[in-house]
């Protein structure tokens, strides 16, 4: 039984996750003491509980103390096995964040994999579902991750009711990868309005255009528009497109002008650029499972996160890998996995 601190580093869902799903796929049983000790409510939120009864169900886990707010649980996973699975957060808890867990171990099943979630699909402190399909999954296609993800419907705080089907197919192996430094052939983006009048989203968009214009950027970013969720909301996410991607965004919120929405993803998007390293800071934390995975691989990112550091921690604990970083947290870092 691997005993794991869940105060450690960053100490939040990030070391529930990647603990629950690199367990998953080793099948080494964990003990996570202190979840979430030092957060305002300490213990499991619904999308971390979501996230470990899906990975759960995927690998057959015996759970003790799997309860919304528990402080330790105990995780048995017993075997990967493909099919079809279903989780209701029943909250705007974050849909990407269920799957960073979820979508690890659920390549390396004995079959595909397909997953429908309900919940949050745009909501603050967590990747939104266009970062996923167009910076996420299309690094992880680099490294032989076959995935998909298809957004049925958009969910908001404080409503939810978000709806997105995934698909994942099985792989051997991931291969050994490396992301150093940042070529850029075009910017693209997602400017999106529900339940609200598509100005909202045009606004948006229009605003992260003219900042990028400013840096000598065009972008050619698509405006949606739907009336399909159960509440308002919009939101904004931009990206490169070259040898790999790094992103942008911004989610709306009541009393904020959409335009000044538009200009914090350009600004965030812009500021990743600057570092001219081809990962983002949020992808530099959620490459290293992979990382680990793979093995002798060595990644740029544009800022060290505590996220990143805690990730390494767990993936060294559970892999019995051994990492390298050159940098200091907050500025620009290379990783490298032995």
């Amino acid at each position: 039984m691997i005993e794991i601190d869940g105060s450690y580093g960053e100490g939040g869902g990030a070391i529930v996750r990647n603990a629950i799903a690199l367990s998953a796929l080793t099948l080494k049983p964990i003990n996570i003491k202190n979840i979430r000790a030092n957060r305002p409510k300490p213990g499991l939120m619904p999308q971390h509980f979501n996230s470990i009864k899906a990975v759960a169900q995927l690998s057959g886990a015996k759970c003790d103390k799997l309860n919304v707010g528990s402080s330790e649980i105990l995780f048995e996973p017993r075997k990967i096995e493909g099919g079809q699975f279903e989780i209701d957060i029943k909250t705007a808890g974050s849909i990407t964040m269920v799957l960073q867990a979820f979508m690890i171990p659920a390549a390396f099943a004995n079959a595909k994999v397909e997953i429908t979630i309900k919940g949050g699909t745009d909501v603050r402190w967590s990747p939104p579902v266009d970062y996923l399909q167009n910076v996420t999954l299309k690094i992880r296609e680099h490294i032989g991750f076959n995935a998909k993800v298809d957004l049925i419907r958009r969910g908001h705080y404080p409503r939810g009711g978000g709806f997105v089907k995934v698909t994942i197919n099985p792989v051997k192996k991931l291969k050994p990868f490396s992301f150093l430094d940042l070529e850029i052939d075009k910017i693209k983006g997602i400017s999106h309005a529900v339940k609200l009048p598509e100005h909202v989203a045009i606004r948006q968009a229009e605003s992260a255009e003219k900042v990028l214009k400013a840096k000598g950027f065009d972008a050619e970013i698509e405006i949606e528009h739907s009336d399909d969720t159960l509440g308002p909301g919009s939101g904004i996410v931009l990206w490169t497109e070259g040898n790999s991607r790094v992103g942008g965004s911004s989610i709306g919120e009541r009393g904020v002008r959409a335009e000044k929405v538009g200009k914090k993803a350009a600004d965030e998007l812009l500021y990743h650029i600057s570092k001219g390293a081809a990962l983002d800071r949020y992808m530099g934390d959620q490459i290293i499972p992979y990382m680990a995975i793979a093995g002798n691989s060595k990644i740029k990112t544009a800022e060290l996160t505590n996220h990143a550091v805690t990730n390494i921690y767990i993936a060294e604990k559970i892999m019995n890998k051994k990492f390298n970083i050159e940098g200091k947290l907050g500025g620009i870092a290379t990783i490298q996995v032995y």
